[in-house]
Parts: structure tokens; sequence; C-alpha cells
């Protein structure tokens, strides 16, 4: 009996240590872990100035006509990367039309936007400057702006030395692209799949087995967990108007091709347990909700409890660690610097 005790637990030690390696091998041929350095962007080498320039940038409101609002009023560092409401509020205090997603990690995902209108973070970050709903300004006004103030000025001559007019609105969209290049967040699955096995709980690797068993993993796979591909909600069973409003096409409204009515593209589901509320329409606040809508409406399933329990447990494994931000300091306006305006156009 002494000498079996001891074989029977080698014996289960064993085979749980066999079972976490299958399932890592698998999770590692579906997934990847996050990158220990700063993603390489195409078309834009990343330097320390063109970062440092760009952190200015993603702070300044005066970016925006109104002097109120920049790309952290809706890309919250310190709270998941959103700003935590169902759809921005901008110019004039109006609604945007969608759910902000999380600028943490966006550099990585295949296209920007819910609908994929943007193929990148450069072509993104132009878009929330010029309309209406959200920041209300122009190209040529933000140029002015920036060129209005010396330290600008010097900024984009360090961050781009090698152009005659480095003060352009492409290169504000390029220096912001630097710096969301930095919102690497990794996380405990990271460290799993490098190779921690204490860094999920078990809940979690039962969520990651059934994550991948059920088919989640379908649409939401790659580095960043989705942000790539795109997909009708409702490809079993449309949810109800409340969560999937009918004004709202998706896809269709960049292609105009009927297929694409109300497809969208697959959600990064990195940080997911803080950047509620979910889905395009931002009408869902819980997790535990927003994971049994699409258990229902994309795979016909119907989860019993204790399978969102552990799902959830291994979306929340992918909160990660933001890198520190440090807040930039702002140069101040001159009497060239254009006035602001709360005016709706």
């Amino acid at each position: 009996m002494r000498l079996f005790i001891p074989l029977l637990l080698a014996t289960t030690a064993l085979a749980t240590s066999v079972h976490a390696d299958a399932l890592r091998d698998t999770a590692a041929e579906i997934f990847k872990a996050l990158p220990s350095t700063i993603p390489a962007i195409k078309d834009n080498p990343v330097t320390p100035a063109k970062i440092e320039l760009g952190k200015a940038l993603f702070f300044d409101p005066r970016l925006s006509a109104s002097g109120v609002f920049s790309c952290y009023s809706c890309h919250n560092l310190t709270a998941g990367g959103d700003d935590n409401m169902e759809t921005s509020v901008g110019h004039g205090w109006q609604k945007g039309p969608r759910n902000a997603p999380t600028a943490l990690n966006a550099v990585l995902n295949e296209a920007q936007f819910w609908d994929g209108r943007a193929d990148d973070l450069k072509a993104q970050a132009k878009g929330p400057v010029q309309a209406g709903v959200e920041m209300a300004n122009t190209p040529e006004q933000v140029v002015i702006t920036l060129g209005s103030m010396p330290a600008y000025v010097d900024w984009f001559a360090a961050a781009f030395p090698d152009e005659t007019d480095p003060i352009s609105f492409d290169n504000m969209a390029r220096a912001i692209e630097a710096f969301e290049a930095t919102l690497i967040t990794p996380a405990p699955f990271d460290a799993w799949l490098n190779g921690d096995d204490a860094a999920l709980s078990a809940d979690a690797k039962a969520g990651l087995q059934l994550f991948m068993d059920k088919g989640c993993s379908s649409c939401h796979s790659g580095i960043n967990v989705g942000g790539h591909g795109y997909y009708p909600f409702g490809l079993v069973e449309k949810p109800g108007a409340e969560v999937l409003p009918p004004g709202d096409k998706g896809r269709f409204k960049v292609t105009e091709t009927a297929s694409d009515e109300y497809v969208f593209r697959a959600a990064p589901l990195r940080n997911i347990g803080v950047t509620a509320p979910y889905f395009h329409s931002g009408k869902v606040w819980e997790l535990p909700v927003a994971v049994e809508i699409m258990a229902e409406s994309q795979l016909g399933e119907a989860l019993k409890p204790e399978e969102t329990t552990q799902i959830v447990a291994f979306l929340h494994s992918l909160t990660g660690t933001l890198p520190p931000v440090t807040l930039p300091v702002l140069p101040p306006e001159t009497d060239a610097t254009p006035r602001p305006t709360s005016i709706i156009k």
C-alpha cells in the first residue's frame, strides 16, 4: 500500500501534465501569444520620437473642432481602452452609431472598425477626427492647429526627419498609429501558452477547451483572439432588435453587397472582461449574457450554466497588463491657434 499511493499520485500527475500539454498544443495551433516587442507596422517604422509625438496627439483634444474630444475620450487607457458607453458621445454631445472598440492590441487586428472599413490604424486615426458626430474637424484645420504651436513643429520634425514639410494629416495618423502599437497587454493566457501551467485556473482551462470544442474559435482565433474575418451576426438565429438594431447593416455600408447585410468583423476578445458593454450596439452589459447570446445566435448552442461560467473564466484570462503610459504635457496654444467651436454643421 505504501508503494501504491506514491505510484498512484505520480500516475495522476503525469496524466494531468499530458492533458495540459495536449490542450496547450491544440491552443497553440489556433491562437498565438502576444509579442514581447512592439509589432512592426507596414509602411510606418516605429521610432521613439514618433511614439512620443503620437502619444501627445492621442491625448490632445485640440484635434477636435470643439477642443473637447481626443482619441482618449473614446479610448480611455485607464478603463480597458474604450469608453464604457453604449455608443460614444462626440461633437455637440451627439451620440455615435456604434460602440467604441478597445484601442488595446488594436494594431494586431486585420482591419479596424466593426465593419473593417479602415485597413489599419493609420486609416482609423483619420476617421473620428473628421466624423461630424465625433471630433468634427478637417485635415486642413488640424494641420493649421498643429503648425501653430512651436513644440509640435519641433516634434514632427524629429519624428519625420526626412520630410520637408513634416506636419501633415497623414503624419498625424502615422504618429498615432506608432503610439497605439505600444498598447500591447500580455495576459495570463499568454503566460500559459508560453508554458506556465499555473497561469490559468482549472475553470479557465475547461473554458478554453469548451471555447475550442463548441466552435467559438472558428471566428475568434489568432493572436488577438478575433479581430479578423467577417461573419453574419445571427448565423444560426438572429438576436432581437435590442441587440441587433435593424438600421445598422454592418459591412453592407462598406461593400453595398447584399450578402454583407448584418455582417461584422469578429471582435477581438483580449481584455473583453473590462470592455463592457458588448457588441456593436453596446446593448449588453454582462459578459455571461454576451457569451450565451453568441452561443445561441452563432452556434445554435444553449450553454449549461457551468459551461458559461467556465468560458467566462477563460475570457477573463485574456485581461492583460497595460504598459505604463505617462501623461504628456501638451504644447500651449498661440495667437495663431484656431479657436474652438461647438457649432454643429
